[in-house]
Order: C-alpha cells, then sequence, then structure tokens
C-alpha cells in the first residue's frame, strides 16, 4: 500500500476515548443543550456498509476543509462550502433502526453531517461520508479557543476499508525539562494520530527543531524512527 503523504502546519472530534502513554489530550467540545438537531447533530457516527466516515476532533474545534479537490467546510464561515452536501445526521426507518440518508450514489458523492456542537461558541463540528478510496485530506485544528490561532494538516492516505476514521490532535508530553531555556518554554508539540476503528494507524507530530519547525512529521508507531511525510 503507498503510504506516502504530505503534511504541513502553519502556526499562527467525535468523542471517542483514547488514553495515549504519555500524551494530554486536549478539550473535548462537549455539545449545547436544545440546539437544533441539524445543527449540532447526533453526536453519534453511524456507521454504513461499503462507507467510508472521516472526524476530526481534539481541539476547541476542527474543520475538515477539503477531499481531493473538493472542498469540504469553508475556511471563513466555518460553515459547509456547499449546502447540497448537507446531510441529516442519522434518520429512522420504519422499523425504528437508524438509517443514514442520502445514499452515496458513487465514488464521487461526498456528504457533509453535522456531529456536535463545537467548543466555539456557534461553530459545528462536521463528519464525512464518502466511498472508499485513495484520498487527499486537508484538516484545521484549532487548539485555542481562538479562531486565528489554527495548525494546518494535510495527508494523503488510502481509505480502502469502510468504517470510522479519527483525525484525533493531542500534546505530546515532552520528555523531563532538558536543554536551553527556550526549548524549555516552548509548548508540547501538537501530535494528531489516524484511527481507524480506534485502531492508530499513523502518527504525525509537528516539530520543533530547526529543520524541520513548523511542520507535521510522520512517526514510526514504535517510536524508533520517523520519516519527513511527503508528496
Amino acid at each position: 500500500m503507498n503510504k506516502t503523504c504530505y503534511a504541513r502546519s502553519a502556526s499562527l472530534l467525535f468523542g471517542a476515548s483514547l488514553v495515549l502513554s504519555g500524551c494530554q489530550l486536549l478539550s473535548e467540545p462537549v455539545a449545547t443543550k436544545n440546539a437544533p438537531v441539524l445543527e449540532t447533530g447526533s453526536g453519534k457516527i453511524y456507521p454504513v456498509k461499503g462507507e467510508v466516515n472521516i472526524a476530526c476532533s481534539g481541539t476547541y474545534h476542527c474543520e475538515i476543509l477539503q477531499i481531493d479537490n473538493i472542498p469540504i467546510i469553508n475556511k471563513d464561515s466555518h460553515r459547509p462550502a456547499n449546502l447540497n452536501m448537507v446531510a441529516p445526521a442519522v434518520s429512522k426507518s420504519a422499523n425504528g433502526q437508524p438509517v443514514m440518508v442520502p445514499e452515496l450514489l458513487n465514488s464521487s458523492s461526498i456528504k457533509v453531517v453535522p456531529l456536535f456542537a463545537s467548543n466555539m461558541k456557534g461553530l459545528v463540528n462536521y463528519y464525512v461520508r464518502l466511498k472508499p478510496a485513495k484520498r487527499e485530506v486537508h484538516v484545521n485544528f484549532y487548539p485555542e479557543n481562538n479562531v486565528d490561532y489554527v495548525e494546518r494538516f494535510a495527508m494523503i492516505h488510502e481509505f480502502n476499508d469502510s468504517g470510522t476514521y479519527q483525525l484525533k490532535a493531542y500534546r505530546k508530553k515532552s520528555p523531563q525539562a532538558s536543554g536551553s531555556l527556550l526549548d524549555n518554554a516552548s509548548p508540547d508539540p501538537l501530535c494528531i494520530d489516524l484511527l481507524q476503528n480506534n485502531q492508530i494507524k499513523r502518527r504525525f507530530c509537528k516539530q520543533l527543531d530547526t529543520q524541520h519547525q513548523g511542520e507535521f512529521v510522520e512517526a514510526e508507531l514504535t517510536q524508533k524512527a520517523s520519516a519527513k511525510a511527503k508528496v
């Protein structure tokens, strides 16, 4: 499988619980009460056979900006770029079972589904439904309650297996303080894990060294080595 990807960052999620050794999750968004269903969604992702769901989580807010060359969320309005792509969070059939509508017709079909209210007032987290394929995904993460501070992340991945994928951000705790005062004053690096059905598949961490400063670099999950993510 070709897992070539790239990831870049500019310094200016679905509440699945995961505890990672040496990692500190950022605060998770909490849905507001009595909000319109179409705005905040159900707070759950309902997997559909033969489909891929992609969500982001872990920071005050996050947005899937683009998949391949298709705009998903507008970075200025923070709302879906195309209202025709918005689908209800869930509906129920005659027997009361959850059913996702409308059905995805082909590999080019993409639906944007409201998930829950963001920690940022007035914003909503969305996830994306699409068919399995190799995809290029662009995401904006907001580690603080400030729309002007955004970490931009992008990667290419083969979403060949149907199921739920998450891009989950967290702060990786640094080892015992060492090095210069400047190094010690730097915040713990932001990392992003790609999870497939709650299993970690890939990990990217922002580099603070001079050579790769400002970049997300893919790390071996064994922590034995790391390789710079490339296009």
